[in-house]
């Protein structure tokens, strides 16, 4: 009971926020799945983490229903009928939005919001249909309070997407995250610079490879949470992590590890994947009984399972004996080839593992580079990322970047800081984005250095927020204190300004 009563004596925490740690609290009490003793020890040891998924997985951990079929044909069991007007569509959707579940409680996918509201913003004087989308947004900062929220626009041009893009600009809101699906050749170049003069004010939206995941996917795929790509309809069934630097510690060399650690603990997290997804397919109501599934807004057949890693750069440097950061993983040609020596091995296991209830992925899962939790410090940088303070200029790191994104169908992505200068020549940026998707990158995320909207690992805090938290007040986003912790333990916001110097020679 003293956890309970720390949850409840936490001045920083909203009475949501509470509710949210004690559900997580009484899920945590229930141990009818169990693991092998060689599980529990290497997640004892740090090897492997859960992810904050709680014990009892009575629901996918991420969601994402297809809303069109919403506007199609209403909702039986919210007693919705499909919407005639942007009023009543609006209003379906904050209402749906509350009924959509996730390891957050939140949905983290609320759409293709510029395609869902289009035919009816067109409707509209844009003025008018411009107020009704700020009071949209205002009710999902407001009532959806969680930066792993998140919408898409894009890959074309529309007149709901430049809304979207003013007030974005405009509210300086860090719920919703978003996302462009990004295709040059549909994508056009005034709109895509729009996209990033927003993103450097208000760090979004992000920018997907939108070639990448059609090919992957196909074209009904969304961006979901932080970079998740998963399928509409669908979603993801459960998301662990190797916390690879820690793997690393009990192998004696690196060919040790690659033959012998690395795979065992590849299998011990393969275990945990399968027993969460058979309990939650076969054990638990919801692909029973939730009206998602019933009325067919979620299939569970397009559901499937992710297996995280994180801290790659910390491992190889491990392995190798670099001390400086600066001259491991990113910037030495040895460490990164170990780096993608380990992808390999990692990819060809997972990729031959036969995982239950994932029809639409071939019955495999696949990979996904996560990005941190607030409590890594500095040992686990996120994904396949260059450490913080080993940076090197934007294109040296571009370079690196495009080597490891294609590993990962359902999520990958780095973040850049770019000096205020930036803010009066976005132009300078679109090339390098154009490019270096061509050459592999998946996810482009960026913001310039005096945001207060700041990208933290993959999601969306406010640095003013982050201050009151310091003082011991509430913050509405859940994630507020995810930051924090990220900014004091992981330095996560002290990424390194890229100059129009870096940009040089693109």
């Amino acid at each position: 009971m003293s956890e309970a009563l720390n949850i409840v004596k936490d001045p920083t925490l909203t009475y949501n926020q509470e509710l949210i740690a004690l559900a997580k609290l009484g899920e945590n009490s229930d141990d009818t799945i169990v693991f092998s003793d060689e599980y529990y020890k290497a997640k004892e040891a740090g090897a492997l983490c859960d992810l904050g998924e709680g014990k009892m997985p009575y629901r996918p951990r991420y969601i994402c229903p297809d809303y069109d079929l919403l506007f199609e044909k209403g909702c039986d069991f919210l007693g919705l009928e499909p919407p005639k007007d942007l009023l009543e569509a609006v209003n379906a959707l904050e209402i749906f939005y509350r009924h959509v579940p996730s390891v957050t409680t939140f949905p983290v996918y609320l759409g293709d919001l510029d395609k869902l509201l289009e035919p009816f913003v067109l409707k509209e004087d844009r003025d008018f249909a411009k107020k009704v989308l700020r009071l949209f947004l205002l009710q999902i900062d407001k009532v959806l309070t969680d930066s792993f929220v998140h919408a898409d626009i894009g890959p074309e041009d529309s007149v709901t997407g430049r809304l979207l893009l003013e007030l974005t600009e405009e509210m300086q809101l860090a719920i919703p995250n978003l996302t462009l699906k990004y295709d040059p050749e549909k994508t056009s170049d005034d709109f895509a610079l729009a996209c990033v003069r927003c993103m450097l004010k208000s760090a979004k939206p992000s920018f997907a490879n939108h070639r990448m995941f059609v090919k992957e996917w196909g074209e009904n795929y969304a961006i979901a949470s932080c970079y998740n790509g998963l399928l509409k309809a669908g979603g993801g069934f459960t998301l662990p992590r190797l916390r690879l630097y820690e793997c690393s510690l009990t192998a004696k060399d690196v060919d040790d590890f690659l033959e012998r650690e690395l795979p065992r603990y590849i299998d011990l997290q393969l275990e945990y994947m399968d027993k969460k997804v058979k309990f939650c397919v076969e054990e638990a109501s919801f692909f029973k009984a939730n009206f998602l599934v019933t009325e067919g807004f979620v299939k569970q057949e397009n559901f499937t399972g992710m297996f995280g890693v994180v801290g790659l750069a910390e491992c190889v440097n491990h392995l190798l004996g670099i001390e400086d950061k600066k001259k491991g993983f990113g910037m030495n040609k040895e460490a990164t080839d170990l780096g993608l020596r380990i992808m390999d091995v990692i990819d060809k296991r997972v990729s031959e593992h036969v995982a239950p209830y994932c029809d639409a992925t071939g019955h495999r899962y696949r990979l996904h580079a996560q990005v941190g939790i607030d409590t890594d410090g500095m040992d686990d940088s996120p994904g396949t990322r260059i450490p913080i303070f080993a940076e090197p200029t934007m294109l040296e790191q571009l370079e690196t970047n495009e080597k490891f994104h294609p590993y990962f169908p359902t999520g990958t992505g780095d973040i850049f800081k770019f000096e205020e200068t930036y803010e009066k020549t976005p132009e300078a940026i679109l090339p390098i984005i154009k490019g270096s998707l061509s050459r592999g990158l998946r996810y482009f995320s960026g913001y310039l250095e005096n945001c207060d909207v700041v990208r933290v690992t993959g999601y969306l805090v406010k640095k003013s927020e982050i201050e009151k938290l310091k003082a011991k007040k509430q913050s509405l986003n859940n994630v507020t204190v995810f930051g924090k912790g990220a900014q004091e333990g992981a330095h996560a916001l002290d990424r390194r300004i890229q100059r129009h110097e870096d940009s040089t020679g693109q």
